[in-house]
């Protein structure tokens, strides 16, 4: 299988390592579910002035702008629940502008709680984000997903009906 390494692996990966699996695999979580259709939506209407959803390589940053002399990207996410996993995926999105030879920062974005958390690429960052993507193309490869292992996540997870159903 050839492996296409996204932002949404980083951050699944953050989270549940067998939602990795079910997403590479074209298993889609429940588009309904109330989180999801929640997010679509706070992704939709706060922020709409920037230019939104900016494709680069297999990036997709949801926000990019200018600010003075540097260049901004952002993730806009319905809570800071998942706030290292949404810090790797953005840590993700400026490693792949770095490799570029793109120098960017990023900006987390919690328009519900009224916050932003500014993130910037550390060499220890760089070193983490290399692991873990040599550990999602593991998890992508094997047969079969990893065992169903609940969390504190597992309740309003959109893929809860693929482990405990």
């Amino acid at each position: 299988m050839d492996i296409y390494m996204t932002g949404v692996y980083i951050w699944y990966y953050n989270i549940c390592k067998r939602q990795v699996w079910l997403m590479a695999h074209s298993i889609l979580p429940d588009e309904n579910d109330d989180n999801i259709v929640l997010g679509r939506f706070l992704h939709e209407y706060y922020y709409s002035k920037d230019q939104k959803e900016i494709k680069f390589g297999n990036a997709v940053f949801d926000i990019l702008y200018q600010d003075k002399d540097e260049i901004v990207i952002g993730e806009t996410k319905k809570s800071s629940r998942f706030k290292e996993a949404s810090r790797y995926q953005l840590l993700f999105y400026i490693k792949i502008l770095k490799e570029a030879g793109i120098s960017a920062k990023g900006v987390l974005f919690y328009p519900e709680e009224r916050k932003k958390e500014e993130v910037e690429l550390t060499l220890e960052d760089e070193e983490k984000l290399d692991k873990m993507i040599a550990e999602i193309e593991t998890i992508i490869e094997k047969e079969s997903p990893p065992p169903a292992a609940y969390c504190k996540y597992c309740p309003k997870c959109a893929y809860r009906e693929y482990c405990f159903a």
